[in-house]
């Protein structure tokens, strides 16, 4: 959705405006079609964050399938479509249908952007629950945003079995009571990933989703693998952007692979062991994709040096380095080196890695030191090849 662009984001208050709600409003940010200008959307999710509204944004160049497996999986209250390249009435519908094969038809839909005034009762015939035009005031898009947000129910309607899964955590992490009926299980790995902020984790992770899920595709011994995405809360309002997906290729991958954001406080993991349980205890997918979680990366927040305690809920603790990040005294007295199983120096290509990995091995004894640059795939295969040991 677009706003208007001249006014400061400075002079919309930041204000927890969502605070009597039965949980925090989940927005669906996206883009689809061509468009590849994303100023406007990110004004938009900053003054929803600014309102205490948990925004999961994922990126430019969205079908509207990808657009539709993100917000069941996220468990979204609300889809805020943003159109600019004059595709409303074509990809629209198609958008809404995608969410009915998904198992999540009951998401409304929210269409902004450069849109006629004389498509605008066309959309809204489609199924598009509103539609808002250039101009639009923030207030009027957080407002529409509390409207939608519901009371959450135990069960979704259609009782997809993804859909679900995606409402079972969402209860879990609020600390409300999920099914009783629900399977659960731990998948057989469970992988941490962590580091400091700007290490490349999203990015990162995205590659070894890649990477694993066309391994799966010749070894089906190997499962599906999912994502639990970490990212903070704001302190003054509660709300949170949530921006890890955007860097997965969803519109390739499909329903392959199920990832969920969720924002937390410092290192509040209460509901993670639930929630590792509810993941490799679901079984059935959509369309064809059938089969258990067996591995599960979950990525923190970026940590600082004494932020430690996910290595308490996995198997394996990756640590993502990048160069520069000091010398090594700094490594020596950082607790998150300690924590490491096997540490990954990413952005290898960058001045200074040579002696991020020099240092490293005064400190790694028979721990693994694997190089990559994500951005390029570089050295995702031999780290993946390390994770799945």
């Amino acid at each position: 959705m677009t706003s208007t662009l001249h006014t400061p984001t400075t002079e919309f208050e930041k204000k927890d405006r969502c605070a009597d709600l039965d949980h925090r409003p989940r927005v669906l940010l996206g883009k689809m079609g061509l468009d590849g200008h994303d100023r406007g959307v990110k004004v938009i999710a900053r003054a929803l964050r600014d309102s205490g509204v948990h925004v999961i944004y994922s990126g430019l160049w969205q079908t509207p399938r990808s657009l539709a497996i993100s917000a069941r999986d996220e468990d979204c209250d609300v889809i805020a479509a943003s159109m600019m390249s004059n595709s409303h009435l074509s990809l629209g519908p198609k958008l809404l249908e995608a969410l009915r094969e998904v198992g999540r038809g009951d998401i409304p839909v929210h269409m902004g952007g450069i849109l006629p005034q004389e498509d605008l009762p066309k959309l809204r015939e489609m199924g598009v629950a509103k539609c808002f035009t250039t101009g639009t005031g923030l207030q009027e898009i957080v407002d529409a945003v509390r409207e939608v947000t519901l009371v959450r129910t135990p069960e979704v309607e259609s009782r997809h079995p993804t859909a679900q899964l995606a409402r079972d955590i969402s209860l879990l992490h609020d600390g409300k009571t999920s099914r009783g009926s629900a399977r659960r299980r731990r998948p057989t790995r469970v992988i941490g990933v962590t580091g400091s902020p700007g290490a490349g984790k999203s990015t990162l992770v995205a590659q070894l989703v890649g990477e694993y899920t066309r391994r799966a595709k010749e070894r089906p011994e190997l499962g599906r693998c999912a994502v639990v995405a970490f990212d903070p809360k704001s302190p003054i309002t509660s709300g949170a952007l949530l921006g890890d997906r955007l860097r997965v290729d969803f519109n390739a991958l499909g329903e392959a692979v199920f990832y969920r954001s969720l924002a937390i406080s410092g290192e509040d993991y209460h509901a993670v062991p639930e929630i590792i349980e509810l993941i490799g205890g679901a079984v059935e997918g959509g369309s064809g994709n059938e089969g258990p979680y067996e591995t599960l990366f979950v990525e923190t927040v970026g940590a600082g040096q004494n932020e430690t305690r996910i290595r308490d809920h996995v198997d394996r603790t990756a640590v993502v380095l990048t160069p520069g990040m000091g010398d090594a005294v700094q490594m020596d007295k950082a607790g998150i080196l300690e924590i490491a199983d096997l540490f990954v120096c990413n952005k290898a290509d960058h001045p200074g890695e040579h002696e991020l990995v020099r240092d490293l091995r005064d400190v790694a004894g028979k721990r693994a030191i694997l190089e990559t640059v994500a951005t390029h795939g570089k050295g995702v295969a031999e780290l993946l090849d390390e994770l799945l040991k």
